[in-house]
């Protein structure tokens, strides 16, 4: 398989070999991660972010850097001409000049998609309003295999706003291509988007729930995410599920020892600090994950790495 400037917009558009591939190449940026590399010398990548970020852009940048590349872009609207009226579009026709690789985050569904169809160089997704963010769950997907040995054979628990949350609908996504059972805690209002479920209970057991209580001690990963107040069209909506999770240090008791707690970060409440004492919690460490995760796809993309 080639990975040659290939886009990377959506995790359906992997096979589990495009996976295990990626998650196999990861296994091998950590020494890069901590010494550097020249392997991109001469090579720049396009950061373009509609939307706040902090660990997707510096991952990213600093996965540039440390494979020897170097980094432009901007990180709001209002520093570029976006803020004059410019339609995506044209920024990413005018970016591809000065760049071999663009990173889009847009607010807006199929904005990635869209700016692909407009370049001749490859895209990568950082994430499309509540629609995916495909590098997330690559991420994801290495820090369980990196903690637990393998994906196969694990119950796996997705919390919280899966409605809006496209670091779930990647995940999802890229769980159905392993045999594991999933659960989707929720509550009613932020139940799982329609599609996703269907496409993934036609390859694994899915099961929804809104109490995680009587499966907390089943699970193997616990996935929290936080409710996401900037999807909310309306407030009051927000106020209705504001808080419905908290894990607890005591919570955390009744889970197993060996079980890899997860979260995509920023956290609000959903997971008290002193959880972050217990041996499951990893979500610092997968932070470190995302960056070994984007060297190799980075490489990849840019063949530097077959």
């Amino acid at each position: 398989m080639s990975f040659k400037g290939r886009d990377i917009i959506s995790i359906k558009d992997f096979s589990r070999e495009d996976i295990d591939h990626v998650l196999d190449t990861t296994e091998l940026m950590e020494p890069l991660a901590k010494r550097g590399s020249d392997m991109l010398r001469g090579k720049i990548l396009a950061t373009l972010f509609f939307e706040p970020s902090t660990r997707t852009k510096l991952s990213f940048e600093t996965a540039m850097y440390r494979l020897g590349g170097n980094v432009i872009g901007f990180a709001e609207p209002k520093v570029a001409s976006v803020e004059k009226g410019e339609n995506l579009a044209d920024t990413v026709r005018v970016v591809e000049n000065y760049a071999d690789l663009l990173v889009v985050r847009h607010p807006l569904e199929g904005a990635a998609r869209l700016a692909a169809e407009f370049v001749n160089i490859p895209v990568i997704n950082a994430g499309s309003g509540a629609e995916e963010h495909p590098t997330q769950a690559l991420l994801d997907l290495y820090t369980i295999r990196r903690e637990i040995g393998s994906i196969d054979g694990l119950n796996i628990g997705l919390v919280g706003d899966l409605r809006y949350g496209r670091t779930v609908h990647s995940l999802a996504y890229a769980l159905s291509q392993y045999k594991v059972k999933l659960y989707l805690i929720s509550p009613e209002l932020l139940k799982m988007r329609r599609e996703v479920l269907e496409e993934t209970r036609k390859r694994i057991q899915v099961e929804e729930k809104s109490d995680w209580k009587d499966v907390l001690s089943e699970l193997d990963v616990i996935y929290m995410t936080r409710i996401q107040k900037e999807r909310f069209a309306d407030l009051a909506e927000y106020e209705k599920v504001k808080g419905y999770y908290r894990l607890t240090s005591q919570e955390m008791l009744k889970a197993k020892k060996k079980a890899v707690l997860m979260h995509p970060l920023p956290r609000v409440d959903e997971i008290a600090f002193d959880v972050d004492y217990a041996p499951q919690a990893k979500y610092f460490k997968q932070v470190w994950y995302g960056l070994l995760t984007r060297m190799a796809l980075i490489g990849l993309v840019l063949s530097a790495i077959k």
